[in-house]
This record gives C-alpha cells, structure tokens and sequence, in this order.
C-alpha cells in the first residue's frame, strides 16, 4: 500500500527512494504535505487577509457625508460616526437607520474618488502622448524642410 501511494506522488524517484523492506519515503510525504501547505497559504490564506485588512481600513476611514452601500443593499448617507456603528439616512423622505459598522459593503464617495483619480490620470497620460506625437511631427516637417533646402541649394550649384 505504501509504494503505489509512493509511485502515485513520486514515480520512479519515490520507488527509488525507498529501502529493501519498503519503508524510508516519510520524509518525502512530509515535504509534499509542507509544500501542499505552502501552496494553499499562498494561494487562499493570504490573500483573504489582505481583503479583510483592507475592508477594515475602509470602515475606520469613513466620514460623515460618505454615502455608503450595507451588505444587505441598502444605500446612504452618514450622518453619524460612532465606534461600532453608523447611522445613515436613506431615500427622499430621509430616513434615519441604525447599523453596525461591520454591515458596510462599500464606500460609494471614497471610489468615486478613485475612479476621479484614476481618469484624471489617464487624460493626464494622453495629453502627454499626443503632446509626444506632435513635437514627433514638428520635428519631422522641420527635417523635411532642411532636406529640401539642401537639395534646392544642389541643383543651384
């Protein structure tokens, strides 16, 4: 049982590996099963920490006037800050709720800030290639020009 588990995991190298009564590949299982570990820390357990610590970040860091979105749906606006929880007002007739801090989704304001950001930059980055192409383009026609004068200035002679 314990060499096809072998040859299953390693092939030939575990079949080699092992002594004449058949035992010496627990060594070998013990680096897959730490490999194995490693892979799914890598994998799932660390990037789901870095979520959390960032939704976190995001529910310390909101501010009264923030429009927010609940984990249930619902929409508003902060009126009130408080540590474990916010009170929001929602719809026309501005109703007032109650709700914990840990129920926010999502901080509408701060990525509407982003996306700002983000588009800022990227018209930022297209003017300054279109800025690019016509200094290319001037400085082509300015070549082009010194060319054909200095053809003219061949033909004169």
């Amino acid at each position: 049982m314990n060499s096809i588990l072998l040859n299953m995991l390693g092939g030939q190298a575990a079949q080699n590996s092992t002594t004449a009564n058949g035992t010496g590949g627990g060594i070998g299982m013990i680096i897959m099963m730490v490999a194995l570990f490693a892979i799914m820390y890598f994998m799932m357990i660390r990037p789901q920490k870095k979520r959390q610590k960032e939704e976190q970040t995001m529910r310390d860091n909101i501010q009264v006037g923030d429009e927010i979105t609940t984990i249930g749906g619902i929409i508003g606006r902060v009126v009130t800050v408080k540590d474990d929880a916010l009170i929001i007002e929602t719809g026309a007739d501005r109703n007032k709720m109650k709700i914990a801090r840990w129920a926010v989704s999502t901080n509408n304001t701060a990525n509407e800030k982003i996306e700002a950001e983000r588009q800022a930059a990227k018209e930022a980055a297209e003017a300054e290639k279109q800025k690019k192409i016509e200094d290319a383009a001037a400085e082509g026609n300015a070549k082009r020009k010194k060319t054909k004068k200095n053809k003219d200035d061949t033909f004169d002679e």
